[in-house]
């Protein structure tokens, strides 16, 4: 039998996170370094099948094999996603809840703006932006100006005053399957993910909600794989905030919680392979590791799993993260104690909220 080939667009931390969960099923994952591409010949075949992990890259040679392969599962729907202005159309299209928005053009002012939406206004570029990147706040109070360059490449939000940010990842199948691993809760600061906690169970009356969104998304889109849906929880209802058509930083903790890793899961849907509920092996905490140095006192932890990217450290960079599984309250205590201790000053507002939710 012939060894099943994936390539990844991309060769970042989530694509060596697909090779490493691919090994066990037999697949051969090849992530391509798109952004230092060559002339060479991928020796792309037939059967071949080709999958992202990032919704841009620049085109090349390199990328254009893959991206015009006819196995190149998802191919028109990371643009469509990437765009801002494309992603909340699609939204409103479904009818699936988000932020109420417009499209940022020449004839639009400010005054309109606050009018629309109210005193504060977040302005969001088009595309590229990310980790709180390519954000702009329109203060009434400040007469905050709209950037001149920012016209017709940007998209006016209207602020949420939410209670708290939730993710749900599932995948759906090619024959049209959907599941689901539970709904994660996640800290952000300064636009960056800091930590997730799953599953909690005061999440689960949400769940329903949840995943009727993401099943309504996928199914519509005719997506195939593993996608994540960041929404903004206001009292007992659901805001979509963004979508991520590939595997996403708030599932990780399903590498250490569930019998299978997301990663696993979006490989088994474009292979078509057998695909079924994950089960939820225990409680994990995922903790973001963000431009610091490695710390060989994370792994002395019982209860740690250190997954580090080996990328040159640098003030807001991902290099890393760290599963907590949390078989009991007192054993996360210890642990997120033990972290305080050994971790930096930016850290221990984090930190606190994850024993909050232990308490």
């Amino acid at each position: 039998m012939t060894t099943q080939k994936v390539w990844v667009l991309g060769n970042g931390q989530l694509g060596a996170m697909l090779a490493h969960a691919g090994q066990p099923l037999g697949l051969d994952v090849r992530p391509v370094d798109i952004m230092n591409p060559t002339d060479d010949t991928l020796g792309l075949a037939e059967q071949d099948v080709i999958t992202a992990e990032r919704e841009q890259w620049p085109e090349s040679a390199t990328s254009l094999q893959l991206s015009e392969h006819p196995n190149f599962i998802n191919g028109p729907i990371f643009a469509r996603l990437a765009d801002r202005f494309t992603q909340k159309s699609l939204l409103d299209e479904l009818n699936v809840a988000t932020a109420p928005w417009e499209l940022v053009d020449n004839q639009t002012q400010e005054s309109q703006l606050h009018q629309s939406y109210g005193e504060r206004v977040l302005l969001k570029r088009r595309t590229g932006g990310y980790d709180g990147k390519g954000q702009h706040w329109l203060k009434q109070a400040e007469t905050t100006t709209i950037p001149t360059d920012w016209r017709n490449e940007a998209i006016a939000e209207q602020a949420i005053n939410f209670d708290e940010e939730v993710s749900l990842v599932g995948v759906r199948t090619q024959d049209g399957r959907c599941v689901f691993y539970p709904l994660a809760l996640n800290l952000h600061q300064d636009g960056i993910l800091m930590a997730s906690i799953a599953p909690l169970s005061r999440l689960d009356p949400l769940q329903a909600e949840a995943e009727a969104m993401l099943s309504t998304i996928m199914n519509g889109l005719e997506y195939v794989g593993v996608m994540a849906m960041e929404c903004f929880r206001v009292g007992d209802k659901l805001l979509v905030n963004e979508l991520a058509p590939r595997v996403h930083n708030s599932g990780h903790w399903t590498q250490a919680g569930c019998h299978i890793s997301q990663f696993e899961l979006h490989l088994r849907a474009l292979c078509n392979l057998p695909i079924h509920t994950p089960q939820v092996n225990y409680p994990c905490v995922m903790i973001n590791l963000i431009g610091v140095d490695k710390d060989n006192r994370w792994i002395s932890l019982p209860n740690g799993q250190l997954y580090w990217y080996n990328k040159e450290v640098r003030v807001g960079r991902k290099v890393g993260h760290l599963n907590l599984s949390a078989h009991t309250q007192a054993l996360v205590q210890e642990s997120i104690s033990q972290l305080q201790q050994w971790m930096p000053e930016q850290y221990q507002a984090p930190l606190a909220w994850v024993l909050n939710e232990y308490s």
